[in-house]
């Protein structure tokens, strides 16, 4: 009912707006103007100086002011497709239309006027909405803002795009606008509360930057609905049993500082063999609550076995030396891209699960997900995709179905309203992307809601 009645307003205001520019320019390709139009003409001049400085006023507030400006920006937009193409081919009609138009299409000045002040208009609304949606969306991404700005030099096709651009902002609005009324009715809820914190624990090849978040926007949801929220800070690149023992400190660490006495685990593919080998090799059990690994590899990944197979040694050190030698600079201490690399493979981890047995008082649950089909997916998951299928079959662009299964309780994860699926990246929402049929911060804050339901 609530959209109902908000498309019915931004449709009537729409229409005034488009009614504006209207007789701001038709009239003046009239032959004979009704004597009243110059007082609807100064209404008009009003009315649209008015939406365009504070549109608030006629469209309303959103949740967020970034929202607002969002959707202020698609409204004006779609009043500039609205006005161009209708008053486009009435200035065509009349150009070469009968008595009731401008006699004479000779008539230069005239037609410089009409012409003059209708490019003007069009322009003020469009600058006026694509700088709003360029400044305050955040799914438009670096490649829909360049090939807007590209495709904005190519006539009709600049039209074909401008709807794409408005329709992928006008998604975000009511997804991100819909998500906040969501939280802000179960606040009082603190639905995420959980007995024992969580610890956020990352993958290979990342760190828990400050101001890159490797989780994306799923900390702070969590946060939003109750929950208390740490991260691993250990390396991005080290053989687990060394990453084990950093998270070790960290919880140790944890439970010292707050007092919370343990804590709940969350952790992203090989983030999950690091926290499994703390808490069954170095005790760290009796700080852990429970463990859920997200995308893990528990059985490794062929792939990665048929890859260090298939390259040489000397590569292997060459692109080791690389890697580390910019992670040193990025803070960690002692990386070690091979150990890493090589504690992945099926031959390694099968080892690994004969000796690292599951802690008895730990709970261990566990969720995969997969690519839909080859093009699914952001680079560079969609381009290892295929090969990845060779070896293991359905896969998240990384790690096959087959390996992510451990524990009490295994979900997998296919998303079949959209035709990418969920990759290794979207888990943690690494690109901060709106993905249709699969809300990722709602899925940590349900993961997390059962996780107190369950007491932990």
């Amino acid at each position: 009912m609530k959209d109902s009645k908000r498309i019915i307003r931004y449709l009537i205001i729409n229409l005034l707006l488009a009614s504006s520019v209207g007789i701001l320019v038709m009239p003046l390709a009239l032959k004979i103007v009704p004597h009243y139009m110059s007082v609807l003409q100064i209404i008009s001049i009003v009315l649209l100086g008015f939406v365009l400085l504070v549109p608030n006023i006629f469209y309303g507030k959103l949740m967020e002011k970034r929202l607002s400006i969002s959707r202020n920006g698609c409204q004006l937009l779609i009043v500039f497709l609205m006005t161009v193409s209708v008053i486009s081919i009435y200035l065509l009609v009349a150009f070469f239309g009968g008595d009731v138009f401008i006699p004479s299409k000779d008539n230069w000045i005239q037609w410089i006027k009409i012409v003059g002040i209708f490019v003007l208009l069009e322009n003020i609304l469009f600058w006026s909405g694509i700088i709003r949606i360029y400044v305050s969306s955040a799914q438009l991404g670096l490649k829909w803002r360049i090939i807007g700005i590209v495709c904005g030099l190519i006539p009709i096709v600049h039209l074909v795009v401008l709807i794409k651009l408005i329709k992928i902002v006008s998604a975000e609005i009511y997804f991100e606008n819909d998500k906040l009324l969501l939280d802000e009715n179960r606040k009082n809820d603190q639905i995420c509360k959980t007995k024992y914190p969580i610890l956020l624990v990352h993958g290979v090849f990342f760190r828990d930057f400050k101001y890159l978040n490797y989780w994306g926007r799923i900390p702070k949801e969590l946060v939003k609905n109750g929950a208390t929220c740490f991260t691993g800070n250990h390396q991005s690149a080290a053989a687990v049993a060394d990453s084990a023992r950093e998270l070790d400190e960290r919880i140790k660490e944890i439970v010292q500082k707050t007092g919370c006495e343990k804590v709940n685990i969350i952790a992203h593919s090989k983030g999950g063999l690091d926290s499994r080998y703390a808490i069954s090799r170095l005790g760290t059990s009796k700080y852990v609550a429970s463990l859920t690994t997200i995308n893990t590899p528990h059985r490794g990944c062929e792939f990665a076995d048929f890859l260090l197979n298939g390259i040489g040694e000397a590569k292997q050190q060459f692109v080791a030396r690389t890697y580390n030698s910019a992670f040193k600079k990025l803070g960690d201490e002692n990386p070690d891209f091979l150990s890493a690399v090589y504690d992945l493979t099926a031959s390694s981890c099968a080892k690994f699960n004969q000796e690292v047995p599951d802690a008895p008082n730990v709970l261990y649950q566990s969720i995969g997900s997969k690519l839909n089909k080859i093009i699914s997916g952001r680079f560079p998951l969609n381009m290892t995709y295929q090969f990845v299928k060779y070896f293991d079959g359905d896969n998240d662009g990384l790690v096959g179905e087959k390996s992510f299964r451990w524990g009490s309780n295994y979900k997998f994860l296919v998303n079949n309203q959209s035709s990418r699926g969920i990759s290794h990246g979207d888990m943690i929402d690494l690109n901060r992307e709106n993905i249709k049929g699969f809300d990722v911060r709602e899925f940590y804050v349900q993961l997390v809601a059962d996780l107190k339901k369950k007491g932990y």
